[in-house]
């Protein structure tokens, strides 16, 4: 392993341990000093890869991002990649719930904190845009009403996954039960389309 690969190891060990105290602490429980404990370096190695706080912050947010990215197949029609992110986000929670309370507890802070406000807010913008785009040419090809607001759509998606990842929504099965929903609403579960429901309204 050469000098640049032990670096960028170095640098996902601190990122996932620090993930990993956020899920087990909340985000008031973060301290870097057991960030660098937990990887076994001492707090000034820990500073030369993130000198800020709020570097490390946006690394967790990149480890949790990415996590959401192997959700998104590049294969498939839009519809078919749209229908397989919502399963497999849904899947991610279920196998991953370090995730959600990480996602969670981030969400929660940034209402405080206008440094994580701006990072997360950066996150959930390309995500934003991501659904955005997948809705757009799923319009294009017909397997949306072209007159369903995109933007509004992708939002409403991001806030159901968001939601599902709560407690009280995943023990009980309330989250699985939203995302099938929305699945049904859009059309996208082999069932009900959003159009023959309104249809027969």
């Amino acid at each position: 392993m050469n000098g640049e690969e032990q670096r960028e190891t170095r640098r996902e060990e601190l990122v996932l341990a620090a993930y990993e105290l956020i899920a087990e602490r909340g985000f008031e429980g973060l301290r870097t000093r057991d960030v660098a404990d937990r990887v076994g370096v001492n707090i000034a190695t820990l500073h030369y890869y993130f000198p800020t706080k709020e570097m490390l912050i946006r690394g967790v947010l990149g480890h949790a991002m990415e996590r959401f990215r192997t959700t998104l197949e590049p294969h498939g029609s839009p519809a078919d990649q749209l229908r397989n992110h919502l399963r497999a986000v849904r899947r991610l929670m279920t196998d991953e719930p370090q995730l959600g309370t990480v996602m969670s507890e981030l969400a929660l802070r940034s209402r405080r904190d206008a440094a994580v406000r701006k990072i997360v807010n950066e996150m959930f913008d390309t995500w934003q845009a991501a659904m955005r785009g997948l809705l757009r040419r799923a319009a294009r090809e017909g397997k949306l009403r072209s007159e369903l607001n995109t933007d509004a759509v992708a939002s409403m998606i991001i806030g159901t996954l968001m939601a599902s990842t709560l407690p009280q929504m995943h023990e009980r099965g309330r989250g699985a039960q939203a995302v099938r929903q929305l699945e049904t609403l859009l059309g996208l579960s082999g069932r009900q389309s959003l159009q023959s429901v309104e249809s027969s309204n």
